[in-house]
């Protein structure tokens, strides 16, 4: 579960003179999203902004659960996992702004991003190296899925769904599960 402005983009709007807003997503997060549906991880976005850059995109990459106008995250986050029966403890959480608190103080696993204000790193259970925008997903989903021992096989699977090889232990056998 991750908040939008400030983890999958770098936090700044951008408002066009006729007013559209616009945002910036990093691709690697995008590769995140599969590998995490990939490896059975469900993924949700939560934003205190009315975004349709943020439903958009949740929708293209195929994600669970985007929840717009999310003023009170922590409840936000309650509701998404009574809704899909999975406890709090089991709920990553990336955020950067105090916002995000009320969900990482309920998440199982809270993560700030590297420029998340001090009141969140001080929660944090992780901070990521990457600062918001620049893969921070991709860094988390690949820390989880390594935690768990699947991120061989979900990198293989993907790749070979992708029409590389079957086998990739020369890339994948540099860094331990």
């Amino acid at each position: 579960m991750t908040d939008v402005d400030g983890v999958l983009t770098d936090g700044r709007m951008i408002l066009s003179e006729h007013g559209d807003e616009l945002k910036s997503f990093h691709s690697h997060d995008g590769v995140a999203i599969a590998l995490a549906r990939r490896a059975g991880l469900r993924t949700a976005m939560l934003t205190g902004e009315q975004s349709p850059i943020a439903k958009a995109r949740g929708a293209k990459l195929g994600v669970d659960s985007v929840v717009l106008g999310a003023r009170r995250k922590g409840e936000s986050l309650e509701a998404l996992t009574a809704e899909h029966g999975v406890p709090a403890e089991a709920v990553a959480y990336i955020g950067d702004d105090l916002l995000d608190l009320p969900a990482l103080q309920r998440a199982g696993l809270a993560i700030a991003v590297a420029d998340a204000v001090p009141e969140v790193k001080a929660v944090a259970h992780f901070v990521t190296k990457a600062r918001g925008g620049e893969g921070v997903l991709r860094e988390c989903v690949e820390l989880i899925l390594r935690a768990q021992g699947t991120w061989r096989a979900t990198v293989e699977g993907y790749v070979r769904d992708h029409g590389g090889l079957t086998r990739m232990r020369s890339l994948l056998g540099r860094r331990p599960e």
